[in-house]
This record gives C-alpha cells, structure tokens and sequence, in this order.
C-alpha cells in the first residue's frame, strides 16, 4: 500500500472540457500547497470558497513542465478555492479543493505546480481509500462510492446512494453488537468453569442464535435483486426467422442497430446494445432466427443464439402475430412471449403474449412494464438492498457459521461444552467484520481501490 501521511493531488472532474474542473489536494501540506499557489495573501479560511488567482512557475510554451527555478510567477487561472480541516473533511485530513475552468490543459498544470510544491500525484481511489482508513467511512460505503459513480440507470444510483448514506451498515453493525454480546458472555462463561456458572443458558442461547440466523437471512432474501440492479440483467431476443427480432431490438434500444431486411437469416452474429428500462439496466441481445439450416455461418449463429438464450436473466420470444403460430415451446428459463406486428390482422391470440408493434411502437411500453413484472428486481425500501457480490459471500459465510453454532448449542441436549459454539459464532463476526473493512486484508483493500478513478 502506498504512503497516507503526505500530501496528495488529483483532478477530481472527469476528463474533457467543461464549464468548472475540480483539483483536490489533501494531507498535512494540503493547506500549505494551496496557498502557495493563489495570489490571495490572507490565509485560506475553514469552509470559505476565496475567489483568486491561481500562478505556477511554468514554462508558457509547454505549459505544464516545471520551468526554472526563480522564474516569475504565471498566472495559470481565475479558480474558487475552499479549505475543508481536518477531520470534518472528505478524507477526514485536511482537503483543498480547487475549482477553476474545465480545460484539462489548466487543469493539469494546476496538478504540475501543485507536484512542484511538494504534494504527488494521488493514486486510483486513494482519496476514498484515506477516508476509510481516518473512519469517515467504512468499507461498504467506500464500495458504494464507486458503484455511485459508475450507475447508469436510477435504480442503481437509489441501491448505491441507500449503501453510502448507512443502510447496510447499520443493518451489519446492529447484527454484529448482538453477536459481540453474546460472544462476549459466552466467553465469561468459558473463563470461569469452576464456579459452574453459565453467563448464557443453553434455551437462551439458541433462540439468540435463530434471532441472528433469521437476520442475516433478511439480507440475503433481496440479495438477489440488489445484485442484478448493480450488475446489470441481460435480456435475449428470440424467435423464428421474419418474426421481427431485429425490429424489436432496435425499437427498445431506440436506434437501429441491428439489420432489418426480409429475408430470412440476416441477423448472424449476437447484437447487443445496453438499454434503460424503467431504471433497471438492461442489456439486449439481438440472436439468429432458430431454425434448421445447411448454411455454415447461419448454423454458428443459431448455436450462440442458443448460448445466449441460456445466458439471459430473461428470454423475449416473439413470435409473428399476423402468421398461424407454431406452437409454444418449453424453454427451460424465464420467458415473456411477445406477440409482434399487432398492427396486421391477427391470426391467433394468446392472452400470455404481449402485443407489440415493432413498427409503429404500439405496445412498447406495456412490454417494459412486463419486462420489469417478469425479472421481479424492484428492491424493497424496507430493508437494505445488498448489492455487492463480495458483501453476500460474506453473510452466507456467516450464516453457515452461526448454524454451526446453533447446531452446536442444541448437541446432546445443550451440554456440549461452550467453546464449541464459541467458534463458530467468532467465525461468523469475523465475516460480518470483513464486509465493514474491520478485519480487511491489505490485498483486498488493494483490489477494491484500484477500481476508483483518480481524483475519488
């Protein structure tokens, strides 16, 4: 892991050019690095946005190069400069944020005369990374920093936003004091055998266990939402050739990405493309015509159509409404058939199928509300939503280990010796720990981190 005492610089806007670009210094030199760059002669003031100037010995004709020493001070920008004190700031150190023009040329040369004046560059996620460490934040919501960042559709931005602001963390950390009592009273009871007195009666012991068991359960019941909402579902288009496949991809996605002819096996290859519907993130994948066929390339589109039916959260087959239908086939996953060309005479109804018209867009929007019904991904406002696959390991380790405990508890009538039960409830808080970041590895703090960008 790299240094956290000195003093660390980065842009914190995304590249390009904008209106306002953001640079952030922070650490022990944070304050004095920032002065030195303004041309504002009073102190920077706690929580007080100063409008200045900033300078920089910089070569004119580069424009980001360090110049030499003694050359006079050249105006880089107008910016707003504001001083966050430790420890009421992001990072819990002292934090300077620098808001000038979003041109990425100003705003790199304010990093190089920042890096001149003793601060370095910051690494991917060390900004975050500092706040964690100082306890501004733990460990789920730094993760939830980054899953904030990085949502595309609302619904992410709800699930990751309710991690940051504490839900999952009061959730863990109320499980986790009950079973710190209740460790702790066991291991009362295991310290002072011989005056044969027990700190937790066996009946009392098991039903704290099921109380546990039952909450930890709590979580992992909206896990599977949570986790589909944060990763994303994958929704494959199938069907017979000429049903309008194609077409309803591109009228979903909102462009016309895929091949639209009449004839039959044009489509080959997968299309996908990523969709919002109705805030869940989705992506489409447009497959080959199902059908038999002597044309080699037509028969590896068929087979990864396949594949990629056996892939998807949830199967479109849409069949051609203004043709006899063929029969419905068993598929052996989550299936919405959707009946397309609704605009034609139909030939059959079904009250199953959704009617769509592709072309003219009739019926779209009861096919995302179906969509949505279908995958049952909507998260429940009444209990934390886990999001984050690590997280779930995490509890599923931890029930399993606190079943060991009740198990444990309840062998041979409750007379089993404590210890027993004493492992395995210290088992599962060593879980519960790992997921706050109290117990986290180096390595997994590495890991974690090196997915922010730079600047967060």
């Amino acid at each position: 892991m790299f240094s956290t005492t000195d003093t660390i610089v980065a842009i914190a806007t995304p590249p390009g050019r904008g209106g306002i670009g953001v640079v952030r210094l922070s650490g022990p030199g944070a304050r004095a690095v920032a002065q030195s760059l303004v041309t504002h002669r009073d102190p920077l003031q706690p929580r007080y946005a100063t409008f200045t100037r900033l300078r920089s010995h910089v070569d004119t004709a580069s424009f980001g190069a360090a110049g030499p020493v003694g050359q006079p001070a050249i105006a880089i920008d107008h910016a707003i400069v504001t001083f966050f004190p430790a420890p009421h700031s992001y990072t819990g150190e002292d934090v300077v944020e620098l808001s000038a023009h979003g041109s990425p040329v100003v705003l790199r040369a304010i990093v190089t005369a920042a890096i001149a004046r003793g601060a370095r560059l910051a690494e991917p996620g060390e900004f975050t990374l500092r706040a964690f460490l100082h306890g501004r934040i733990d460990l789920m919501q730094a993760e939830a920093v980054n899953d904030l960042i990085d949502a595309a559709t609302p619904l992410q931005a709800r699930a990751a936003f309710d991690q940051l602001d504490g839900t999952l963390t009061r959730a863990i950390a109320a499980i986790d004091a009950t079973l710190f009592d209740l460790i702790a009273r066991l291991e009362a009871s295991v310290d002072f055998p011989e005056e044969g007195y027990h700190f937790v009666e066996p009946g009392a012991l098991a039903e704290a266990i099921d109380e546990l068991i039952a909450r930890s359960s709590a979580l992992l019941g909206d896990a599977r939402r949570g986790r589909l909402i944060r990763e994303g579902l994958r929704i494959a288009i199938v069907g017979e050739p000429n049903v309008g496949k194609s077409s309803l991809f591109n009228a979903l996605a909102g462009a016309s990405r895929a091949i639209v002819t009449d004839t039959p096996g044009t489509t080959r290859d997968l299309v996908t493309e990523v969709v919002d519907i109705e805030g869940l993130r989705v992506t489409l994948v447009d497959t080959a015509g199902l059908r038999d066929t002597d044309d080699p390339v037509e028969v590896e589109g068929v087979a990864r159509a396949r594949q990629a039916l056996a892939a998807a959260d949830l199967v479109l087959r849409v069949e051609d409404r203004s043709r006899p239908r063929i029969g419905k086939d068993s598929l052996q996953c989550k299936v919405l058939y959707v009946a397309n060309k609704s605009d034609l005479t139909a030939a059959w109804s079904d009250d199953d199928a959704v009617p769509v018209s592709a072309t003219t867009g009739a019926g779209l929007d009861e096919l995302r509300h179906r969509i949505v019904d279908a995958l049952d991904v909507e998260p429940r406002r009444d209990r934390p939503a886990m999001t984050n696959v690590r997280h779930i390991t995490l509890v599923d380790r931890a029930q399993q280990a606190l079943a060991r405990a009740r198990a444990a508890a309840c062998a041979d009538g409750g007379s089993l010796s404590e210890e027993f039960v004493l492992a395995d409830l210290t088992d599962a808080r060593a879980a519960f720990e790992e997921i706050s970041g109290r117990r986290a590895p180096e390595e997994l703090l590495e890991h974690i981190f090196s997915k922010f960008c730079i600047g967060k």
